[in-house]
């Protein structure tokens, strides 16, 4: 039951990419990077969401000190297939073109990556590794997952600013905002997933036994 909620966390996570892409508003750093990515060098949002992932991969394994946590990449593989997907539904169907449009495309994709985020980070399987990242930051400065995730855009909006991907004004309400939707989603995702999944524990041991 925990893997179902684990590949609709990142389903959810990746519709709310694709909602804020569509806005044209701006995206969140680390997924600016990835659109200007893929427009001045090539391929898909999603494979370079792969790509990068295997990068922090690295990384992540060196400030740990321990071995590379390849479950990452399942989950930064299954990522880039959900953004690809949500990008090709969406580009004929959702495309905003009025402010007020753009303003709700991209409010609701962000409260939606908030989510998504939450609810696949509780099932605790095979964080996306920028997700892993932001929580080995929480570990190593003793500090709140606003400030870790806060850190993190910051790092990715210079980043994305180097290879010209879609900065803009929704970028900087990711920045301030992206952080704290997460920390208001967790303890709520939480606490509805631990209730969920403790109701269903006795009757897969029921099956189990007969």
């Amino acid at each position: 039951m925990k893997y179902v909620f684990y590949v609709i966390g990142i389903f959810i996570l990746t519709l709310g990419i694709s909602l804020t892409i569509q806005s044209n508003l701006g995206t969140s750093p680390f997924d600016a990077l990835l659109v200007g990515l893929s427009k001045n060098i090539g391929l898909t949002v999603g494979s370079w969401e792969i790509i990068l992932a295997i990068i922090l991969i690295g990384c992540n394994a060196i400030l740990t000190k321990q071995r590379p946590e390849f479950l990452g990449f399942i989950t930064a593989f299954i990522t880039g297939i959900g953004i690809d997907m949500w990008l090709f539904l969406l580009h004929n169907e959702l495309t905003p073109v009025a402010w007020y449009s753009q303003v709700v495309c991209f409010g609701v994709g962000l409260v939606v990556i908030g989510l998504g985020t939450a609810t696949y980070l509780h099932t605790n399987f095979a964080p996306i590794p920028v997700d892993r990242l932001t929580l080995l930051i929480k570990e190593l400065t003793k500090r709140s997952i606003f400030f870790a995730r806060t850190t993190i855009y910051i790092l990715f909006l210079v980043l994305a600013l180097i290879v010209k991907g879609p900065i803009g004004f929704g970028t900087i309400i990711t920045v301030c905002l992206g952080g704290f939707i997460l920390h208001f989603f967790m303890p709520i995702t939480g606490s509805i997933l631990d209730n969920i999944l403790h109701r269903s524990t006795p009757s897969e041991n029921e099956e189990l036994k007969s």
